[in-house]
């Protein structure tokens, strides 16, 4: 009998130690784990599940990405890690930045976790099953602010719409803008107490800062709509505008820039894309347009497209194609063919989806290119990224620049192709900003674009000091130089006479500080030349006739901005031709 306990006993114990060293194992390969990395914006921080040995969930917890940027990588990159089981994974397109701190993010925590990752058979995931023939009434290729405009239009006229987009977000650069948009007359001025500017000032403002190059009759068009645009996307689109601030950007008479809230693209793109989703509009994403269909009678009837798994995919269009695909700005033997100087010395503001592929396509099927040397830089960029930078838009309240010998060279709130020549014709070919809490209480940037304030002192491209000594002593500029020029431009503001280089809205006194000194360098921005279209948007062929079935509008077309596009000007361009493109092909 106590043989036999004994063994029972021997035999319990031995249970208990397999269930307990079971259960020790379970907890060594399983948990959650809290890691960060470096996005765009600053850390991105997660949570990451395993469950014996696999990562089972991914959660964010802190970010301040662009959030439709980020939507892919949140998503898509998620599904690919899990299913992988490994972050050693290719980053999403046009999403790099985001994607490698998500991807580090996910490293950290698994590194903090100390789990070796069970290895998984990586089996090709099922294709998403998009038919490879489909057919609509109106086919827009691009899904930046002319794209949307575009499909919510025809849509609203009762049309079968697709949207068509390249890369793996919608947007394209209106989402990467700052979103400004000009309107003369429009309900912030009258807010604001801003009198005198019309339609026709806005108008000759155009003209002239494009060297009267722009077509006049499609430049009133835009002049004449432009606040009907804007009170669209107010009401119908129910885009949200500061109601009590106007940018003046370079060029312009009067302070007329409406400020969507955040001071960027993604207030307009998530406001249209909400839109669209209301009207059941399809946006296929990855899907890269290459070529224009034609009829034996000329006629454009559709495109064939590549999705990111190279399975072609044909859609007809029984009306209209209407292609809203940007410029080239991001694609450098598209600008060296055109214009030499802007070659790879030169970094891109631009979405790396914006490379001419709707110029190109269309110019394949006879359309009539114009005014395709005409490229603007832009400013004040970052010098390492390219990326413009919307922290410094405190030049339209007052800052100052100065070359490194701390001498101011060039009005504040000239265009931008003359500021940044003058910027590229000074030692080092850059610049500084410089700015106090004064204008930054007037341009409320540093609080709208914390991140990007955050990321310039991380990189040591933007330094705040007590005093003008400490701020120029930093970027080695001639402080005694530089204490002169903020002496005069105190003068100058005080008597409301820029004697030096007759500032058109007037100085901002610096006698106070903090002081903000960013450092920064022009970087290219917007192609002005592409496709000839007319009043109703129809790509014109090279004897000036309309291609049947073929639209165009936004930064692909080359008849509006001349050789060199006024500031605030792209947002009302794309939304005003978007819709008329879109109300065209509504009526067809």
């Amino acid at each position: 009998m106590k043989q036999k306990m004994r063994v029972l006993i021997i035999g319990l114990l031995a249970i208990f130690l397999i269930a307990g060293c079971s259960s020790g194992n379970k907890a060594k390969d399983s948990g959650t784990f809290e890691g960060s990395g470096s996005g765009k914006h600053g850390d991105i921080k997660v949570e990451v599940a395993i469950k014996e040995g696999k990562i089972d969930k991914i959660n964010v917890l802190e970010q301040d990405e662009n959030k439709v940027l980020a939507e892919p990588v949140y998503t898509e990159l998620q599904e690919t890690i899990i299913a992988e089981n490994s972050a050693d994974v290719d980053v999403i397109s046009g999403s790099s930045a985001t994607s490698e701190g998500y991807i580090n993010a996910v490293k950290d925590a698994v590194k903090k976790s100390g789990i070796t990752l069970v290895a998984v058979s990586k089996e090709k995931k099922e294709k998403q099953t998009v038919k490879t023939d489909q057919t609509f009434d109106v086919v827009i290729v691009g899904s930046g602010g002319a794209g949307f405009s575009a499909a919510i239009e025809a849509a609203e006229a009762g049309k079968k719409v697709a949207i068509v987009e390249k890369m793996p977000a919608v947007g394209g650069n209106t989402l990467l803008s700052g979103g400004e948009m000009n309107a003369p007359g429009n309900w912030v001025q009258k807010n604001l107490g801003i009198k005198g500017d019309s339609v026709e000032t806005y108008y000759e403002d155009t003209m002239k800062g494009g060297d009267n190059v722009g077509d006049p009759k499609m430049v009133r068009i835009m002049a004449e709509n432009a606040l009907d645009s804007a009170e669209w996307l107010r009401d119908e689109i129910k885009v949200e505008f500061l109601d009590d601030q106007l940018f003046q950007f370079g060029g312009h008479s009067y302070k007329r820039a409406l400020i969507p809230v955040g001071h960027t693209g993604a207030e307009p793109v998530s406001k249209l894309k909400a839109k669209a989703d209301e009207l059941k509009i399809p946006i296929f994403l990855n899907m890269k347009a290459n070529e224009l269909i034609q009829d034996d009678k000329g006629k454009v009837t559709g495109i064939k497209a590549q999705d990111k798994d190279d399975t072609q995919i044909t859609f007809h269009a029984t009306d209209a194609v209407i292609l809203t695909t940007g410029g080239f700005g991001s694609n450098i033997d598209m600008r060296k063919k055109y214009n030499s100087e802007y070659d790879e010395r030169y970094l891109s503001t631009d979405s790396e989806g914006t490379t001419g592929d709707g110029i190109v396509m269309a110019q394949e099927v006879g359309a009539a290119l114009t005014n395709m040397e005409s490229i603007q830089t832009y400013p004040i960029a970052n010098p390492k990224t390219g990326m413009i930078s919307l922290l410094a838009d405190t030049r339209f309240d007052g800052a100052i620049l100065v070359n490194q010998e701390g001498n101011r060279f060039v009005e504040e709130l000239e265009r931008r192709d003359v500021i940044s020549k003058a910027i590229l014709a000074q030692t080092g070919k850059y610049c500084y900003q410089i700015w106090n809490d004064d204008i930054d209480a007037i341009s409320k940037t540093k609080e709208a674009h914390g991140a990007e304030y955050d990321e310039l002192i991380k990189e040591e491209l933007l330094v705040k000091a007590d005093t003008i000594e400490e701020a120029a002593a930093f970027f080695d500029i001639d402080v005694d130089t530089l204490k002169e020029t903020i002496k005069k431009v105190n003068e100058y503001a005080k008597s409301g006479d820029d004697k030096d280089f007759h500032h058109r809205a007037g100085l901002v006194s610096l006698e106070n500080g903090p002081y903000y000194i960013e450092k920064a360098t022009p970087s290219v921005h917007h192609t002005m030349g592409g496709l000839v279209i007319n009043e109703k948007t129809e790509v014109l062929d090279e004897k000036g006739n309309p291609i049947p079935g073929l639209y165009a509008a936004g930064e692909l077309t080359g008849v509006i901005q001349g050789t060199n596009r006024l500031g605030g000007n792209a947002i009302t361009d794309i939304i005003t031709f978007g819709r008329i493109a879109g109300k065209t092909a509504g009526g067809l």
